[in-house]
């Protein structure tokens, strides 16, 4: 394993100019803003209950939606599961309001293909941590949300009828929950369930993309600048550990040395010794103690 190294990346404003990227999207810049803004109105409605609710939606959206459905299920094929439960697993990504199952997979594809290439990766690191983290959805560059090219990244999923379904109506799903949680607990859950959940799950995705390309140590050495970050780790439930990602896409193991937490391996773990979980790729590159 190399030493630790942190990487920080400054731009000088005359290549910056020179960087492709689009005219601002007003109406994503207004979306995340009232969901940051509603957000922070949860420190004037606080309870425990509303607060579990939102960490119980943060973890059923995140880890089972994004980092199990959209990410290692969908987008490496890490693992089969039957199909009820791959329709289950990736519409609690659908949820996670991080966009529809084509474009999600489309752009993670485009990314580990050209992975910090300025024009062809959607989020370079190499056009600084802000681009990475959520100017890449600021500043749209339009090919890499035209559904063209992001369906040519991802046939397998946009073959399926349900999946292309979801990619056009996935924000629908947030109507009957915020319904469902103001019946069962007033605004409170509703600010807490709804917004307080993805704006955090939302930049715990997106510090994947940013910090684990800026900061931490690396296992393997890559020709992109992924790193092992441990705090993306817990927050993002082991997809931190993203040197190790890199150098094996497929591995359905994130975490590879016992103190590289990966709860999302955990919940496949469980599912392969029920036999719901079957072909799950894993990979031993250091030796590590891999249960499976």
């Amino acid at each position: 394993m190399t030493a630790t190294v942190d990487r920080q990346v400054e731009v000088p404003p005359s290549d910056r100019r020179q960087f492709p990227r689009g005219p601002v999207s007003w109406a994503n810049v207004v979306f995340f803003s009232a969901f940051h803004l509603i957000a922070l109105s949860a420190f004037w409605c606080f309870s425990w209950q509303a607060l579990g609710i939102a960490v119980v939606l943060h973890w059923l959206t995140g880890s089972l939606g994004i980092c199990l459905g959209y990410h290692r299920l969908l987008s490496h094929r890490s693992l089969q599961v039957p199909q009820w439960l791959e329709y289950l697993l990736v519409t609690c990504g659908a949820v996670a309001m991080q966009g529809g199952p084509i474009f999600w997979v489309g752009a993670h594809r485009q990314h580990h293909a050209h992975a910090e290439d300025i024009e062809l990766d959607p989020h370079s690191s190499d056009r600084g941590f802000w681009w990475s983290h959520m100017g890449w959805l600021i500043f749209p560059v339009r090919r890499f949300f035209d559904r063209e090219t992001y369906f040519k990244f991802a046939p397998d999923i946009a073959r399926d009828p349900y999946y292309r379904w979801l990619d056009t109506w996935f924000l629908l799903w947030q109507i009957p929950i915020a319904v469902a949680l103001y019946f069962a607990g007033g605004w409170p859950f509703v600010v807490y369930g709804t917004f307080v959940r993805a704006v955090a799950l939302w930049h715990c995705t997106w510090f994947v993309n940013s910090a684990t390309h800026f900061w931490g140590y690396r296992n393997f050495e890559v020709e992109d600048n992924a790193r092992n970050l441990w705090w993306v780790g817990v927050l993002a439930y082991g997809e931190g550990w993203h040197n190790n990602h890199h150098a094996h896409p497929r591995n359905a193991k994130a975490g590879l040395h016992w103190w590289e937490y990966d709860p999302t391996f955990w919940v496949i773990w469980v599912l392969q010794k029920v036999g719901l979980a079957k072909k799950v790729h894993i990979i031993n590159p250091l030796k590590a103690e891999l249960p499976g």
